[in-house]
């Protein structure tokens, strides 16, 4: 049975760094790419929500050959984020966004989630619904700073869950290097997430109940298949 699925994306095409300098960002092409074709070819539906309805920006780091894993991947990620133009054009207002209305909740990463989805008021009371309600939430490589929005009573809504996210050593030897503003992995700890790490730049993914997440850009495909399982029960 088809599903409805909304896919948080973050606004952001810029993230300040730790020397005040600005890094151009945005979403993480092959984590939209795969992760919205994965779920669709299963014959669900999935919309897609910005904080304030903008339009976002793809990181062009994504879209080169060697970030890619090569020219032909680039230009395939590159046609299907063509082909979503209209939709990304338009996305759903965050804010505006019924959580009743969705059977899962999934957030591909690149750095703009560290820019405005990790302190997004609007994203934070739609995970805690969603996760109150048993709902599936699936971020992934820096998708999980979008986790830190979320508080109920002023605590952190996922302490305590076993999670993965982009890591330390990712961020430090592919990433945005020793300038990165913060680390992901850090944060979520200090709030009192469980983060389960795998080898760097390999496919891992984490679930516990309702929440899956992964990794890394490799991780894309897993998670989204994780969802449909999950989806499926």
């Amino acid at each position: 049975m088809a599903k409805n699925i909304l896919m948080v994306v973050s606004a952001a095409d810029s993230l300040t760094m730790r020397d005040g300098s600005e890094h151009p960002t945005g979403y993480w092409a092959e984590e939209l790419v795969v992760s919205h074709r994965t779920l669709l070819d299963a014959g669900h539906t999935v919309h897609i929500a910005t904080p304030g309805g903008r339009k976002p920006t793809v990181d062009e780091v994504s879209l080169a050959a060697e970030s890619a894993g090569g020219q032909d991947r680039a230009d395939s990620f590159r046609r299907y984020i063509d082909s979503l133009d209209a939709e990304l054009s338009s996305p759903l207002v965050l804010a505006d966004v019924d959580a009743s209305a969705y059977d899962a909740v999934v957030m591909p990463g690149g750095h703009g989630p560290m820019a405005d989805l990790y302190q997004d008021a609007d994203l934070g009371r739609l995970l805690t619904a969603v996760n109150t309600a048993g709902k599936i939430i699936a971020p992934f490589c820096h998708g999980p700073a979008g986790l830190l929005s979320a508080t109920d009573d002023g605590a952190f809504t996922f302490a305590g869950r076993r999670l993965t996210v982009f890591t330390n050593e990712e961020e430090l030897g592919g990433g945005t290097g020793p300038n990165t503003p913060w680390f992901v992995e850090d944060v979520l700890k200090e709030k009192g997430a469980v983060v389960e790490n795998g080898a760097a730049w390999t496919s891992h993914v984490v679930r516990d109940g309702n929440l899956i997440t992964g990794q890394n850009p490799q991780s894309s495909e897993d998670v989204a298949k994780e969802v449909l399982k999950a989806l499926a029960e």
